[in-house]
């Protein structure tokens, strides 16, 4: 295989999800199958080395008989493959020693002494024991010696930092014969084997090893100075790797601080109003470019939520009808629904002061509390009975940020509905509102048929018509959530009471202006869909490429750019 040409073909196709982490796993592969570096019938076979390696492993005393290099009762699994002239296979078990470490008591692991290796120094802890116990020199092992943690986390690896005691779930692999075996070598193949295991096991994070499946593991041998060559190449191609992932990493860090800085100018108070208008326009004609993964996608939906709850999505229209009008309308419904139904909780409260928004009102707006824009809809301290089937029971758990989700789909029985809805019932186009578990989340209801509110949820129920679903935009952006997340109380599970929640003031731009805001959000909104559904897409075909390269890489020949084309779209 032409690696050079390989590697200059992948960065093409280097964007693809975990494309670098793939190539250094095709490297590994087409080392242990002899396709990486050329075999040279000059070498030493690899059988006359493994006849030394047995010899070695026999006269040291090990328990293997001295007729057969492969115990009676060790069953290797077949190769998924065939290997190159000179190469020979053999159990791991012929190659190395395969040695335990010590468990432990409590009260031999000290503050001092000779260091106590651990699985999870190895992988993610660097909380380090300590032991003043004289053990027997297997039980050490020092730099350059070649282990194999076998629990949870595992995998080989060649130990560099300093004299350790090893423990239980860790294995020593001392090389019968050092001068006829590259401990390198061995070490590229246990990375192979690891993660052949662990893709094996579908994500399964607990993957164990035992010793007897260890020992069984079946090893292709290639000749000694082609080992040597191996190691040397994959040293230089995983060095290369490292490149690409830091090119790759480089781009993303680039657009990532591109987009931020445009981003955090949006977010920012504007003197100039007129020309800010102008930055954001300009600025969410770039930002989709720039746009590369979901997280920076999601941003993007945020910021176009906090323009639009402050008045900077589109112009303001000095013709509209001001929003003092709205109000008036507002406090007015509101009176003759309180002498109508008599509702102890229609309360005539005063306005509130704008000073506890996060933002300054824009020309020609104003704010108002909740408890003035809407009657409150609430059952709180206690959950109905729920049933198999019957009048369905929406939860904070349907409750989504930005629409309302029939699953998980509950019920209660007709008598309990009739019993329990005695605070009013949510009309289409009310608004939701979870106060806990999780906090803040909103959305409209578009359910028609009747229905039973549960426990921490909230029905908005407006006094008098207007735009609910500005009010679910501005609701949703971080200017509001921040706001009502500094009323909340609690700790690992935050919530907000109705009281605290009723006064806090909603910036209401006028009517008109509201449905304009509301047009544009959907408008920028199905950009964002449309640049999700385009991510996607060209995270697929990245993938479908990847997998084309590395596939005609294996037979030897990469994909000509007709074949590349058509992988891309396929």
């Amino acid at each position: 295989m032409n690696a050079e040409c390989l590697l200059a073909h992948f960065e093409r196709i280097s964007e693809a999800p975990d494309a670098v982490a793939r190539l250094r796993r095709f490297i590994l592969d087409l080392a242990v199958r002899g396709k990486l570096v050329e075999q040279d019938p000059e070498d030493e076979p690899a059988e006359d080395q493994l006849e030394r390696i047995i010899f070695a492993k026999l006269e040291a005393g090990r328990k293997q008989r001295a007729s057969t290099r492969k115990p009676e009762n060790q069953v290797l699994e077949p190769l998924a493959y065939d290997l190159p002239s000179g190469w020979v296979t053999a159990s791991l078990a012929d190659l190395v020693s395969i040695l335990n470490g010590r468990a432990y008591k409590q009260a031999e692991l000290l503050d001092a002494g000779t260091p106590v290796l651990r699985v999870g120094n190895l992988f993610t802890s660097n909380k380090w024991y300590y032991s003043n116990l004289e053990l027997d020199d297997d039980k050490y092992i020092d730099n350059g010696d070649l282990i194999f943690a076998w629990s949870a986390s595992f995998g080989p690896f060649v130990w560099g930092k300093g004299r350790v005691i090893y423990h239980y779930h860790i294995w020593k692999l001392p090389l019968h014969s050092p001068p006829d075996l590259s401990r390198d070598y061995l070490y590229l193949y246990l990375l192979h084997k690891t993660a052949e295991i662990k893709d094996a096991g579908h994500g399964i994070s607990m993957v164990h090893m035992t010793k007897e499946k260890m020992e069984g593991l079946e090893v292709p041998l290639p000749p000694l100075a082609e080992q040597h060559r191996i190691v040397a190449r994959v040293d230089e191609l995983m060095a290369l790797c490292d490149q690409l992932e830091a090119a790759r990493q480089e781009r993303q860090h680039g657009r990532e601080r591109l987009m931020a800085a445009t981003l955090q100018r949006l977010n920012q108070p504007a003197a100039d109003p007129a020309s800010f208008r102008q930055d954001a326009s300009f600025a969410l004609q770039v930002l989709p470019h720039l746009t590369t993964t979901p997280a920076q996608i999601k941003q993007l939906r945020q910021t176009i939520l906090n323009l639009a709850v402050r008045g900077k999505l589109v112009e303001q229209d000095p013709e509209d009808e001001p929003p003092e009008e709205l109000l008036a309308c507002f406090a007015e419904a509101k009176v003759k629904q309180k002498k109508r139904t008599g509702d102890a909780r229609i309360k005539l409260e005063d306005d509130p002061s704008s000073d506890a928004l996060p933002m300054t009102l824009p020309v020609g707006w104003k704010c108002q509390s909740f408890q003035n824009l809407f009657l409150f809809i609430d059952y709180r301290g206690n959950t109905p009975t729920k049933t198999v089937e019957g009048v369905p029971l929406i939860t904070a758990k349907n409750v989504r940020m930005g629409r309302l989700d029939r699953e998980p789909r509950e019920f209660v029985s007709q008598s309990t509905y009739e019993s329990w809805m005695t605070r009013g019932y949510p009309g289409l186009g009310d608004i939701f509102f979870t106060t806990e578990a999780p906090l803040g989340n909103v959305c409209l209801n578009n359910i028609e048929q009747p229905f039973a509110l549960a426990q921490r949820v909230i029905c908005f129920q407006p006094y008098a018509f207007i735009c609910t679903r500005f009010i679910v935009f501005a609701l949703m952006s971080d200017l509001m959530q921040t706001m009502i997340d500094a009323h909340a109380t609690g700790m690992t599970a935050k919530g907000i009471k109705a009281a605290k929640l009723k006064p806090l003031p909603i910036p209401l731009p006028p009517l008109a202006e509201q449905h304009r805001i509301v047009a544009k959000v959907d408008e920028l909104m199905a950009l964002c869909d449309q640049l999700e559904q385009q991510l996607s897409q060209a995270d697929q075909q990245r993938r479908r490429l990847l997998e084309a390269v590395l596939a005609e890489a294996l037979g030897g020949r990469l994909p000509t750019a007709q074949e590349e084309s058509h992988a891309a779209v396929a």
